[in-house]
């Protein structure tokens, strides 16, 4: 508040920013002539600019003498005050340019997929190391409410499995994941390097209501096309973190994608799931407005194009 009366006297004084710089300079260096050589002006400038500055604040702000000037007590203080100002200005000049530059700012980012490892952590890591002051949210939500937070501005960008557009968004095709079964660590199946998705039908596949659980269960039918062939399935209403929780209890199994296996979790394993031939995956996208101007999104973008180059070409 004390800050803000000082800048509203000096406007109201109708001194400028330039005047103040002349005089801050000059009481560093103690000498209009070497101050004037380093701002690049002419000494003759230099000494009317502080004179035009002494008159409309009313105040003798330096002590001139044959060896250099030095502040007045009157003059000290409003050398700190003027210091307090051109500081907060050249922040507020270097913040304005990097959030134009996409160097600052905030990016809102939507998920349904796992941070404990893959590509997804290792772009998030990648952003902050080349944009460090962009403050970095990440959002998991059901693919409708990222849907929604998307539409209505709360969110900048999704990354979600599919390709399917969502709305009238913009799309990238990213990067496919590896699908596979988690057991029990004393499962009959988990002794088996690779499990084929035949060996599933009868057993109880748990899998989440949240994204990807439904776009996994899909899968399964496709490679289970006959309701015969296929394992039981239930829904649940929780994380996949809970899905973990209920495997390590022995009430079923379920599928998850690799970048689910950085987080460890106490008897449990993961096997590759194949169909007899190669494995199993899902692909993954990334959706935003075409009319969202961030310059933090552009920035995340091109970091997207520049590590998913094949993405691009894929279009």
């Amino acid at each position: 508040m004390a800050n803000d009366r000082r800048q509203s006297d000096i406007r109201r004084l109708g001194i400028d920013l330039q005047q103040l710089r002349f005089a801050v300079t000059a009481a560093d260096i103690g000498s209009f002539r070497q101050a004037a050589d380093v701002l690049r002006l002419s000494q003759s400038r230099m000494s009317r600019c502080v004179r035009q500055l002494e008159h409309s604040i009313g105040v003798v702000v330096f002590e001139r003498s044959s060896g250099g000037v030095k502040p007045t007590p009157g003059g000290r203080e409003f050398l700190r005050t003027a210091r307090i100002i051109l500081e907060q200005v050249d922040t507020l000049v270097a913040r304005a340019k990097t959030t134009g530059r996409g160097e600052a700012g905030r990016l809102a980012v939507g998920f349904c997929t796992s941070l404990s490892t893959g590509n997804l952590r290792a772009t998030l890591l990648d952003f902050k190391v080349h944009f460090p002051h962009i403050e970095l949210v990440t959002v998991e939500r059901s693919r409708t409410r990222l849907t929604t937070a998307l539409r209505n501005g709360a969110l900048d960008i999704l990354v979600v499995t599919g390709a399917t557009p969502l709305l009238e968004n913009q799309t990238l095709p990213l990067w496919s994941e590896q699908i596979l079964v988690a057991l029990p660590e004393d499962h009959p199946l988990a002794t088996r390097e690779v499990v084929l998705w035949t060996d599933l039908w009868n057993q109880t596949v748990l899998l989440s209501q949240y994204d990807p659980g439904h776009e996994l269960e899909d899968v399964l039918i496709s490679k289970l096309p006959l309701p015969g062939d296929r394992p039981q399935i239930e829904r649940h209403d929780v994380s996949r973190g809970i899905i973990k929780s209920l495997i390590s209890m022995r009430l079923g199994i379920s599928l998850v994608m690799e970048s689910d296996i950085g987080a460890s979790f106490t008897g449990l394993v993961y096997r590759e799931l194949r169909d007899g031939i190669q494995p199993s995956y899902l692909s993954f996208s990334a959706h935003w407005r075409g009319d969202n101007e961030n310059p933090a999104l552009h920035g995340f973008l091109k970091l997207l194009a520049d590590r998913y180059p094949s993405a691009l070409s894929s279009e």
